[in-house]
């Protein structure tokens, strides 16, 4: 670059700036652009603001509006006064109210209640509530703000409507039926302008503050339950001790059941209720005089054209298996409703015994008029009967080791050191095969009774036909028995004591002094003396069985105290009867017999063997080892 080129550079330069700064603004001028500014912000701020307000009000006068036309369609419906009618049979008394047109008040017949009344009040206007909520376009519609007019009111049947001008109304109509079924359906004539296009369900609300209906809180409580019914088939419910607030189900449930021990009211649908039902259970206090606060926050097809009506049915009804499998029939919506689940009968092994063995063999001998108590003692002793086979070869498994003792501690008497106790094992196995004895005969027979015992104690509390059922000294035999109360609670025992409890402990202390003479007999050596930490476990743990059970049914107890008895007795009298000599004659026999056809080893003492020589390898190597070592 050139001394011209730099030096026009530098003027061009010159000249711009010189421009830029003879042209710019001054002071004043630029504050007065600074206030022109600020004027035309602050006036556009104005405007939205006031656009906004607009916006604002014009939805608010839409809303009030809306209101306004509401309360107008409404407006006759929404003053008044509530009349109550009520629908009743032989078997329920159902109020309903003119207000809201629901149930308010419902009355099972001829079961008696916890204040000795005839009949079960299940709830009333005090604590349960239903209310149905149509969304409309701009307000929703509840029916518990509404006034309907009955109509065709008869002893089982009724039609409540709510007039929202001319042609427009709303329709509740029930039906009782001969038992314990109400129907109802629910539709809107000329109200479909009321309704968004797409509208196409109803809301539901139901509240329950289920009520205490037998002596004992924390047993009936226990037994309380929110349980609801897939579409696809079994039944669910909230946990019964803990609080459970809006829980979510996530499939679609054809009905919902507000249960406690021996009562339920059920509301079923027959398009039935939506994935986004919301279930609520809240445990209430002892001495309250509730068990649960339940709700259900539920939804279910509505035709807002009024062309097809929404159908529920309600049942409010004793949880009886077969009644309930009796009612089903009468529903009109053609679903498997599985109503009899609301008698729990346990997981599905007992279930299965209790639906297919206990049920029947109760329906049986309670046909023959038979007492409750009696009848709990004729289930014993034909289960005692039908598992005495087995509880003898339990026995006589017992009983031949009990002979053999002797000739087991002769040939292991020089294997007492602890590097031996396998190849002890090993030496007792190979008598017993000799003698024709397996151990763990003895043990299997004896599993097969749990799942029975574990069966009765889901059937016991659970049939209704114990209720208020007296038998010798017992009041009732769905709840405990006391023998003294008191006020207050004392921590583990609660505030009585249960002489069936009583009875049922000492049954398993007899029973489990029977068991421990029975195995003493049969072990030796470390066996024997691990014996002795666990005789003190067996005889705890009747006094684990009296905290559990001091507040459960004494129909249950009793069963438990009758079956233990009788076990007691016949492991008493098999003991009698078994004569140590000829049964040791036998095994003798047994084993010349065995010498003369060897057979191989198998089972448990072929797994011991092989396990022993294994050992001995593991042995023999390890010494050659060492022998090696040493050598050098």
């Amino acid at each position: 670059m050139d001394k011209n080129t730099i030096i026009g550079l530098v003027l061009i330069a010159a000249v711009l700036f010189g421009f830029t700064w003879y042209n710019q603004p001054s002071q004043e001028e630029m504050e007065a652009m600074r206030v022109q500014d600020s004027i035309e912000n602050v006036a556009r701020q104005k405007a939205e603001e006031q656009q906004k307000i607009a916006e604002i009000q014009r939805k608010a006068e839409a809303a009030k509006q809306a209101v306004a036309d509401t309360t107008a369609l409404f407006h006759g419906a929404m003053q008044g006064a509530a009349q109550n009618v009520v629908l009743k049979n032989d078997k329920v008394e159902l109020t309903l109210s003119s207000r809201g047109a629901t149930v308010t008040k419902a009355v099972i017949k001829n079961f008696e209640d916890n204040e000795g009344n005839k009949d079960v009040t299940l709830f009333d206007a005090e604590t349960q509530k239903l209310n149905f909520t149509f969304v409309a376009k701009e307000q929703n519609i509840s029916t518990d703000e509404l006034f309907f007019t009955p109509s065709d009111v008869t002893p089982n049947t009724v039609t409540f409507t709510a007039e929202a001008g001319e042609g427009k109304s709303i329709i509740i109509r029930y039906a009782l039926s001969k038992d314990y079924k109400l129907s109802c359906s629910i539709s809107a004539n000329g109200m479909a302008g009321l309704f968004a296009p797409n509208a196409s369900s109803l809301d539901i609300n139901w509240q329950d503050l289920c009520k205490q209906q037998e002596k004992g809180f924390t047993f009936e409580n226990r037994y309380s339950s929110l349980t609801y019914h897939f579409t696809d088939g079994g039944t669910d419910y909230l946990n019964e001790t803990s609080e459970k607030k809006d829980e979510t189900v996530d499939e679609p449930i054809d009905w919902v059941a507000f249960k406690n021990q021996f009562f339920s009211a059920v509301m079923v649908a027959k398009e039935g209720f939506g994935t986004d039902a919301l279930l609520t259970s809240v445990p209430q206090e002892k001495g309250s005089g509730f068990l649960k606060q339940y709700e259900a926050k539920l939804k279910t097809a509505f035709d807002p054209k009024g062309v097809n009506a929404t159908e529920l049915e309600f049942y409010f009804v004793p949880n009886d298996f077969r009644l309930l499998q009796d009612v089903e029939e009468e529903s009109a919506f053609g679903k498997k409703l599985e109503l009899e689940r609301l008698v729990y009968l346990g997981w599905p092994l007992f279930r299965y015994i209790n639906r297919w063995f206990t049920l029947y063999v109760f329906d049986f001998l309670r046909s023959m008029a038979i007492p409750m108590g009696v009848i709990l003692i004729l289930i014993t002793l034909l289960l005692k009967a039908i598992t005495y086979p087995m509880v003898k070869k339990s026995y006589m498994s017992s009983a031949k080791m009990r002979v053999l003792r002797p000739k087991l501690e002769e040939a292991t008497k020089h294997l007492d050191k602890p590097e031996d106790a396998l190849q002890k094992q090993q030496v007792q196995m190979q008598l017993y095969s000799e003698y024709g004895v397996s151990p763990l005969s003895g043990c299997l027979p004896m599993l097969i009774q749990m799942p029975i015992w574990i069966a009765m104690f889901n059937f016991v509390p659970n049939a209704i036909q114990l209720r208020r059922q007296s038998f010798l000294w017992i009041d009732d035999l769905s709840t405990y028995d006391p023998i003294v109360s008191w006020q207050q609670n004392l921590w583990l025992i609660g505030d009585h004591l249960s002489l069936t409890c009583i009875l049922f402990c000492g049954a398993n202390l007899l029973y489990s002094w029977f068991t421990m003479q029975q195995q003493k007999d049969q072990m030796i050596g470390a066996q024997a003396e691990q014996m002795k930490m666990m005789r003190w476990m067996m005889m705890l743990m009747p006094l684990m069985f009296f905290f559990m059970f001091n507040d459960y049914s004494s129909g249950l107890n009793f069963y438990y105290f009758v079956s233990l008895f009788f076990s007691a007795a016949i492991m008493w009298l098999l003991r009698k009867t078994t004569n140590d000599e000829k049964l040791l004659a036998i095994l003798e026999a047994k084993r010349a017999e065995n010498k003369k056809n060897p057979k191989k080893m198998s089972g448990f003492a072929a797994r011991l063997q092989a396990m022993q020589e294994q050992q001995q390898e593991l042995q023999r190597q390890r010494d050659e080892l060492r022998k090696k070592r040493l050598g050098k």
